[in-house]
């Protein structure tokens, strides 16, 4: 059976305000906060307090009463535990436009991803580099996987592309794709999907903005 992506214990509306509520404690951190109730994150990033604090149930930490929680402690746990600590491994698939801006962006390694490699059916890219990460032909990618074992896959190949790519990613073993182009792929239900179209973000904005005249 094939679907687009497998469930998670956290539900994902929770996975995606959390590293919202870092970010702030981040900043308030800065400003020399020691400590944070659910209520100020959710008046500074436009949130119901009682979803704040619900999100934050799922996360190993305890805040203590009409002070909130210790900055230091929120910060590392989320950190720990949205995966931020540790050094994810990734290739890429498509060096284009978006692919190449991706390679660009050192910022991905404050998070814990670190493209080692970008991959394209071009074969005047071969032997390049971007950032200081080579770039092979994706003829390669199946003996450099044997030698790598990368689990990560992000994907920014043409639409026409992104199922074939996507299937010989799956092939070679990686176990979790990072979608951005437009194209729902399909794949098996041991693969994690994250679809991440500026497309479809596009899209609702631009009818929202159509809904205000």
């Amino acid at each position: 059976m094939l679907r687009e992506s497998i469930h998670h214990k956290v539900p994902e509306p929770t996975l995606r305000r959390l590293p919202w509520y870092l970010a702030y404690a981040k900043l308030a951190q800065q400003q020399g906060e020691k400590y944070l109730s659910s209520t100020q994150i959710a008046h500074n990033i436009a949130v119901d307090a009682s979803m704040v604090a619900k999100d934050l149930s799922y996360v190993n930490i305890s805040g203590r009463t009409r002070v909130g929680y210790h900055i230091n402690d929120l910060i590392g746990v989320l950190d720990d535990f949205l995966g931020f600590t540790g050094t994810h491994r990734a290739f890429l698939f498509g060096v284009g436009n978006l692919g190449g801006a991706l390679l660009h962006d050192r910022g991905l390694e404050q998070f814990g991803l670190n493209i080692v490699a970008g991959f394209d059916a071009k074969y005047e890219l071969a032997g390049t580099s971007i950032n200081r990460i080579p770039i092979h032909h994706i003829s390669r990618f199946e003996d450099l996987q044997q030698k790598m074992r990368v689990n990560i896959g992000i994907l920014t190949v043409p639409v026409d592309k992104a199922q074939d790519v996507s299937n010989i990613m799956i092939a070679g073993g990686i176990k979790a794709i990072w979608n951005f182009t437009p194209f729902r792929i399909r794949v098996p239900e041991n693969i994690v999907v994250q679809n991440t179209s500026i497309y479809a973000h596009l899209a609702v904005m631009f009818n929202r903005l159509n809904e205000l005249k």
